[in-house]
């Protein structure tokens, strides 16, 4: 067993594990909108990686004419739909949920699976699905009808984060075969950040320019969780096999979760408690077999 790997990898969950504490501080502290949050998140990790492939490694830039439509789709929903349904899962309901709930992506998966490359659905991940959407009913408080009423939007844009990120992953493994990580990354990022610029204030980016913490925060999220955190997940899948670092990776909602209650202080019931150890136990039951 090569412990760096495993090491890596943990790492790599870690860092993505302290994505819903900076959306939370970036909202809450600095009144970012989510779109705001999502786009300079993608645009600041899309200058910084094109930056460096530009210094280093100019041909992963280049890409066919063809290719071109294809990353539009893959950074519209990889990026652009995904980072902002993420960001508004967890300001609409909380950090622990929001992470909670983009973990029925693997579920997503295997439904596109199944749909789509007619993949059988075995007894097994019929098994994790049933966990994963249970888990979710649970995590928000389908027990409490009044609750639910209240907070049906935040689980829309949860299982919408959970769903684009299974998108997201489809595409990767798609494009993967035909281009480099980084290249994927690159593209992806500036695209979506590109469908995103429309979307913006121009007085609250204004007002972000003269908030230097702000600004740091910012290249913290874009430099840890955005970039960091593939780079150490690469590295780690180079000395395990995918599937063991896949089930390694779902420290992440752990580790949200733990960071969410020391920091700012929140609290799951007993019952979504249950529910969260069934969304992550239902991805680990789908990984497990990989």
């Amino acid at each position: 067993m090569d412990r760096r790997g495993y090491f890596l990898v943990a790492l790599a969950a870690c860092l993505w594990g302290t994505l819903g504490l900076f959306f939370r501080i970036l909202h809450d502290s600095f009144q970012l909108s989510s779109l705001t949050i999502a786009f300079l998140r993608a645009g600041i990790a899309a200058a910084l990686l094109c930056t460096v492939l530009a210094l280093t490694r100019r041909e992963m830039l280049r890409i066919s004419r063809r290719a071109v439509a294809f990353y539009l789709v893959y950074g519209f929903v990889g990026v652009a739909a995904f980072y902002f349904l993420y960001v508004q899962a967890v300001v609409q309901t909380s950090v622990t949920t929001g992470v909670v709930l983009l973990y029925t992506a693997p579920a997503f998966v295997t439904l596109i699976a199944w749909r789509v490359w007619r993949e059988s659905l075995t007894p097994r991940k019929l098994g994790a699905l049933a966990l994963a959407f249970a888990g979710c009913a649970l995590v928000a408080r389908a027990y409490d009808p009044a609750q639910l009423r209240l907070n049906w939007l935040g689980l829309a844009f949860g299982l919408g984060a959970g769903f684009t990120y299974a998108l997201y992953t489809v595409f990767t493994k798609f494009v993967l075969a035909r281009h480099s990580l980084w290249t994927a990354l690159a593209y992806a990022l500036l695209f979506g950040a590109v469908f995103l610029a429309p979307l913006q204030n121009g007085e609250r980016l204004a007002r972000v320019a003269t908030q230097p913490l702000a600004w740091a925060l910012l290249l913290g999220l874009a430099v840890g969780p955005t970039l960091g955190s593939l780079t150490l997940y690469n590295a780690g899948l180079r000395l395990v096999p995918a599937s063991n670092a896949s089930l390694v990776a779902t420290l992440e909602p752990v580790v949200g979760s733990a960071l969410a209650f020391l920091v700012l202080g929140e609290r799951l019931e007993g019952l979504q408690l249950v529910g969260g150890v069934m969304v992550i136990g239902g991805a680990i039951l789908v990984n497990s077999q990989q």
